[in-house]
């Protein structure tokens, strides 16, 4: 009589064909749930992985993952207003406001009647002033500038100041400006280094220092005093200093007075390079 016997239970062999053993298996698990998937049957723990959980409040990105925040973008900075050049805070805050034009007249030094001009604009205020002429040749007075112009001292008042009223001996070029054409600007005679002073009043533009603004350059008028001097113009250049003046050549005073537009205002901003930098 035969006796069934139990059947054997065989473990079976490990598997070397498939390369994926029992950690390879855990590993693959993590791998999963880490990069935010969940299998089927496995156990959900993290609030983020329930379902219906609402979606993480980052930017993009499935629930559970981390928030990803928007890099900030950076803001393009404004640039200032282009200033003058040369010219410190005190010069500044003399231009006027309303003002778009500026004849910019920087002397050498103090005691010297050497200097040059440069004529700015400023059509755009947000974009600042920029310069429409290169560097002129000028002159100023004999003996330099001064912050406090008296008569007959043979230097330039420092300062800003309007320029409103321009005439001569000749037909002006084409110019906006008021001009007063008239034979009283003839002059005669020498300046300091023994040259002809004829046709230095061809063209000239009246500098409104101690004078009435809007009057021709020849009005008298003085506000602040006789004694404080008087009849600062800008005048046709004769090769030498002037008594107060500022000079430049024929060509740059008719290039001036086409450029001058009495609807931006213009001033002369005047003084030795020490002093406009205050």
């Amino acid at each position: 009589m035969s006796v069934s016997r139990p059947p054997v239970l065989r473990r079976a062999p490990h598997s070397t064909r498939t390369g994926i053993g029992i950690g390879t298996c855990a590993a693959a698990l993590l791998l999963l749930t880490g990069c935010g998937g969940t299998p089927e049957n496995a156990s959900v723990t993290h609030p983020a992985l329930r379902p219906g959980a609402p979606a993480s409040p980052g930017v993009g990105g499935p629930p559970g993952r981390a928030p990803v925040r928007a890099a900030p973008v950076p803001h393009a900075p404004h640039a200032a207003p282009r200033g003058i050049p040369g010219l410190g805070p005190r010069t500044r805050a003399a231009i006027p406001a309303g003002s778009r034009q500026a004849l910019v007249v920087t002397g050498d030094d103090y005691d010297s009647s050497l200097s040059t001009a440069v004529l700015y604009t400023r059509d755009d205020p947000a974009r600042g002033w920029r310069p429409v002429t290169g560097r002129w040749p000028a002159r100023n007075a004999l003996d330099g500038w001064t912050d406090r112009h008296e008569q007959g001292d043979l230097r330039s008042p420092v300062g800003v100041y309007g320029l409103t009223y321009a005439g001569g001996l000749l037909s002006p070029p084409r110019t906006a400006f008021p001009y007063d054409h008239n034979p009283l600007f003839t002059v005669g005679g020498e300046g300091f280094d023994g040259e002809p002073l004829e046709g230095s009043f061809d063209y000239v533009v009246a500098i409104d220092y101690n004078r009435t603004p809007g009057t021709t350059p020849l009005d008298r008028t003085r506000p602040l005093g006789e004694e404080r001097g008087g009849g600062i113009w800008l005048h046709v250049d004769h090769g030498g200093p002037t008594q107060g003046c500022v000079s430049l050549p024929a060509d740059r005073m008719r290039d001036l007075l086409t450029a001058l537009d009495p609807a931006k205002k213009p001033v002369v901003v005047m003084g030795d390079a020490e002093g406009l930098e205050r």
